[in-house]
Parts: structure tokens; sequence; C-alpha cells
């Protein structure tokens, strides 16, 4: 008998051999049918595995992220199996589950369009209803060159992963096999509802010099009203798309003359200015100095930081009198090279540094999205320097500053611990003290996180903290880094209490993550409805008539005066269609005006939050917004 602990902690026995999808049954046949995954010792694993011995296990469903992942990791391979039916010649890449669904990467036909998404759809279904059993087998690599005969990618990946001694198994259903670790579901009838959502274009193995492959996205759920929902809040999030109301809204815009390179609007750089302001009144509270640094330096300076070595194919560099030279891509040498201009004592430290520093970074033109991924952007950095017993308290501070943020914009949010990855620098004893620094600090203050193991920076751990805004999609936009290298790298000093020399330890951290990044999330989270505090435009002045010109241009004197950006529509178009133009614009406020309102020295207030609006004295209506703009109400 085996002794097997599950999630609650209680503790039942098994023959040895037991499967964890036996273990699901016993536990409930709910549990079992929702069943698609486990959680074994930490490791997930498929349904079918045996425990031999004691072991902790816990029973993943559709709603556990990695449950998600077994589900759609099938999907993948049911999209693949329909395909195989529909066109006999199709040549299979890789077919990954992914945060959202699937993709596959298939060649050998011509690129599948959406106008055939309905066939393979159809084909998926038919293998669903047939509720086929998915079988996993070991295999060799001689079994596996017979049964991926004439299949050039397989045999390819075959080989590769026989050359690095991993064990080989493959993943059947029905007439389909495929070269997988898994995990998956232990048939095809779990996937109830499927859609295929998109294609695209995608080198093999992701190297220009190979084919080119059609990449098929597709999703599925246990149920058709879950999909229903998700296609809803997809075509929410194009409604949103930050590309979109950017061009609409007149905020930013892209040219072919400058790709990933984004050019500020008017309105753009009045909502880019007023984060900053933000940013800087934020940071005065919580004790940072702000600096700003060069954007090109010496090859030299780069070559001590470690970022010549690992970074360099993201970097623009320049030649000047003869002399290696690069532009930023991040600011911390900078911080560095400003530490370095005076001597520091321990009671200097923490010292803070913040810097809206402008960076580069050459990314792939197929990565560039909007403001999302671009090629140059403003980082809203700090580099904090401070004493090893320090750290603690420093990390708790900047988590507290990230909440305050993070509050006012109504964006929750989880943490994420990201590990030593293998391409590092420093011990792995500096890198065990720098991780258990920072989970320490996250747990003193009562937050949860989550382990990624391997994605830490090269020069240190860091957790990142990824917000979720109103359609529920996560980003990843505050990061705390804790590094040991960089300042041993440039021989930093501090002199301590007892006299002698220290290398103090460095934070990098960032809250917004880049401001143009910012700027995108936001878009969409408010669906370009900014609150008044953050809109371009905040109020328009709208006469009925020409001969209500006059009072409109006081009112909207009287407006600006008190700071509220106010602007007034004196064209000679008729009244409904400026209030229809405003409203397109997602302004704030509207105000009215004709005969009745100059005489009363009132304004006819027409608010997107309608109990706001209402007729109001001139000097009411102006009191009521300068406090909504200094509260900076939601």
């Amino acid at each position: 008998m085996i002794k097997v602990t599950l999630k609650d902690g209680l503790v039942k026995e098994f023959e040895a051999g037991v499967s964890a999808a036996e273990v699901a049954k016993s536990l409930g046949m709910g549990l079992y049918k929702a069943a698609t995954s486990a959680r074994l010792n930490g490791e997930v694993v498929d349904l079918r595995t045996p425990l031999n011995k004691d072991c902790t296990l816990e029973i993943l469903t559709f709603a556990d992220k990695d449950g998600q992942h077994a589900f759609w990791h099938t999907g993948a391979h049911v999209m693949a199996q329909a395909i195989q039916h529909l066109f006999p010649g199709a040549h299979f890449g890789i077919g990954p589950a992914l945060d959202n669904g699937w993709y596959y990467d298939i060649g050998g036909i011509p690129p599948i369009t959406p106008d055939q998404f309905e066939a393979i759809e159809e084909e998926m279904r038919r293998i669903v209803k047939a509720d086929l059993p998915v079988e996993k087998r070991y295999i060799t690599v001689e079994e596996g060159r017979e049964i991926f005969a004439g299949q050039s990618y397989k045999l390819e990946l075959l080989e590769e992963y026989a050359a690095k001694g991993w064990q080989l198994s493959i993943y059947q259903q029905g007439d389909f096999i495929d070269l997988c670790a898994g995990p998956h579901l232990m048939s095809t009838g779990a996937l109830k509802a499927v859609k295929l959502l998109s294609t695209a274009s995608a080198y093999w193995r992701g190297d220009a010099a190979n084919d080119s492959l059609c990449r098929i996205y597709g999703i599925a759920f246990p149920k058709k009203d879950a999909l229903a929902a998700y296609l809803e809040r997809i075509e929410e999030a194009k409604r949103r798309d930050h590309r979109k109301l950017g061009r609409e809204l007149g905020l930013f815009a892209f040219r072919d003359e400058a790709p990933g390179f984004p050019f500020y609007l008017p309105k753009g750089m009045v909502l880019k200015n007023t984060l900053i302001d933000y940013w800087r009144e934020v940071h005065k509270k919580w004790d940072y100095v702000e600096i700003s640094t060069p954007q090109i330096m010496r090859r030299s300076l780069w070559e001590t930081s470690g970022h010549w070595d690992h970074y360099k194919e993201n970097m623009y560099t320049t030649v000047i009198d003869g002399e290696d030279f690069a532009i930023k891509p991040m600011n911390c040498p900078g911080s560095i090279l400003v530490y370095e201009l005076e001597k520091h004592s321990y009671r200097d430290l923490p010292l803070r540094y913040g810097e809206l520093g402008l960076v580069h970074r050459h990314e792939l033109s197929g990565a560039l999205h909007g403001m999302f991924r671009v090629r140059c952007f403003t980082q809203d950095d700090a580099h904090i320097l401070l004493t090893q017993d320090q750290i603690t308290d420093e990390v708790v501070r900047i988590a507290r500053l990230f909440d305050e943020v993070y509050s006012l914009f109504k964006l929750p949010y989880t943490i994420e611990l990201s590990t030593m990855p293998e391409d590092h620098l420093g011990s792995e004893a500096d890198w065990e003290v720098a991780t258990s620094a920072l989970a320490n600090a996250i747990k003193s203050i009562g937050k949860e996180f989550e382990i990624n193991e391997g994605d830490g920076a090269f020069y240190g751990p860091k957790l990142d903290f990824h917000i979720q805004d109103s359609l529920g999609r996560t980003w990843q936009c505050g990061t705390i880094q804790l590094d040991y290298q960089l300042p041993g790298r440039f021989n930093l000093e501090y002199t301590g209490a007892d006299g002698a020399a220290h290398c103090p330890v460095m934070i990098h951290r960032v809250v917004f993550g880049s401001i143009e990044r910012f700027i995108g999330i936001l878009t969409e989270h408010y669906a370009g409805a900014f609150p008044t505090w953050l809109s371009p435009v905040q109020v328009m002045v709208i006469p009925i008539g020409e001969s209500h010109h006059e009072y409109a241009q006081k009112v909207n004197e009287a407006l600006r005066a008190a700071g509220v950006r106010s602007e007034c529509d004196l064209r000679s178009e008729k009244m409904n269609y400026k209030i229809r133009e405003a409203q397109l614009q997602k302004i704030p406020y509207m105000l009215v005006v004709g005969d009745k309102e100059a005489a009363d020295g009132t304004v006819s207030v027409r608010a997107r939050k309608e109990e706001k609006g209402g007729v109001k004295k001139l000097d009411e209506f102006i009191s009521e917004i300068t406090a909504e703009i200094s509260a900076r109400e939601n």
C-alpha cells in the first residue's frame, strides 16, 4: 500500500500502481468526470500516470491553469487529426498549448485559410463525438523513425530529443499519432465546444532560413456557453484594441518610416505627461530622487555590465570617433555611474534613484505590437542601492508603492517569483540568498506568489506583478529585481558602520513597466473612456447656436483658468452633431449652453456618468470637476 496526500491534507491509502484517474474516481464521479490532469509531487502529469510510492497528488480540472493546459494540448491534437483527415499531405511541426488555446504549425499543403475553418471544426466535432481514447506509449528511436516516416519535422525532433537522451513518448487517438511528452486528456470527448480562431505564417523552428509553415490557432471548452462567453470577450477586446482607439482618439500613431517607434500626438502627449506627473508625485512621496542619464555610452560600460555579452543582439550600436558605443537598452548602468560620482556611507542608504529613461531595444519586426511591444519606450525605472540587511524592508516598501499605484487604476494583481535562469551571472549560493530575500519580504506582508522557475534576469531573481484589466486579462507590469552582480562588477562601495568598505546590493524596479505599454493597457482597460483626471480633453463646451459663442468662450476660459482641460466647439455644425462627436471622443463632460444658460450663468451638463449631469451653476460645476480631478476619481 502507498499513502497519497491530497490537496486538502487528507491522506488516503491505495494499492501501488493505482492511477491518478482511479484516485480521482475514488473521490467522487463528479471530480473524475471533470478531471483533466493531475499534479504529482508538484509536477503536472497525465491522469493515466501510475502512483508507485508515497506522494502528494492534486486532481486538476479546467478551472486550474495547468488543467486547461492539458485540455488545450489535447485540442491541438484533435485539430491536427482533423487536418490529417482533410489534407492527407500535411506535414506537422509543433502544436503546443498556450495560455488561451493552442496553435499547430503545419506544412506540406497550401496555407489553410479561415474559409476552411468550418470544415475542420466539423471534423473535429466528429472526433470529439467519437470519444476516442488517448493513449500514451514510450518508444525507441527506431520505432519513431518507422512511425513518422515521411514526416520530416517530426523526424528532426525525434533525432534531436534522442541525442539529448530524452525519453521518447507518443500519444495516439484513433489514426493520429504525435511525438509528445503530454500531458493529455484521457479521451477526446471532453472537448464539447471547439473553435478555430486565426492563422499566421511561421518559420520552422523560428528560423527564416527554414520552411514557412501555416500556424493555426484554436481553442476549446468543456461547455458551449463557456466558448460563447470567450468569443464575446474576444469581440470586446477587438473593440477596445488600443491601436484602433489610439487612431480614433488622436493619441498615438505608427509610421512605416519608423517601424516600432511610436509617434505621440497632442492628446497622447497630454495623457503621457499626466501619467508622468502622477509618477513624479508618488515617487517624491516615497523618497526617490530623480536623475537623467545619457542615451549613448561606450561599449566598455556595457561589457562591464554584462549587457554586451548577454543582450547585444537586442542593442542598437554605433561608432563614434572610431570607438564602439551603444544606445542604452536599460537604465541601470547610468544609475551606477551616478552612484560612482561621490563616496557613500551606510548612513546614505538606501539611495533611491528614479529615472524616466528612454531606452531602445531591437525587437524583431514580427514581435512588434502597437504600444505593447515597441523599439523605444520610456521606462519608469528606479535603481536602489542598499545594504544587505535593508533588503526586506525595502522590498516591502516597494510592494506598498505598487499597491498604491495599481489601486488607483482599480487593477488587481498577482505576484510571480522568477528564479535563476541557465544563462546567469554569479554563484548559485548568491542566487539562493537573493531569491529567499524576495520571497521572505513578500511573505512578511501577507502577499502570496507563484514560482516561475528559471525566468529571472541574468543578474538576479525578480518579483513580477501581473495586473488584471477590466476584461480579466493579465499584463506583466511592475517588477522588483534583486541584483548582487552589477554592483560587484562595477566595484561599487560604501563605508559601513565598521569603517570598512562594503559592496552595496542593487534593486531594479519599475511600476508601469513602460509608459508606452501602460498607456496601451489603460486604453483597453477603460475602452478609451479615461477617468476625468487622465482624459486629454476633460470638458467640451458646445454652444447651441452662433449667438451663444461668446458665452461658450467665457465658460471655456473659466474652466481653463481653473486648470481644467477644456475645449470649445465653435464649428458651424448642428448641436447634436457636436454632441455625438464629443461622445465618440469619449470626453467625460459636455457643457451645452444657450440663451437660458447665458442668462442664468449656468451650464447644461451631459456626463458619461449620468448621475453627474443636469443644469448647474458654472462655479458649482467647476468646483465639482476640480475636486474630481484632484481626487483622481476612477
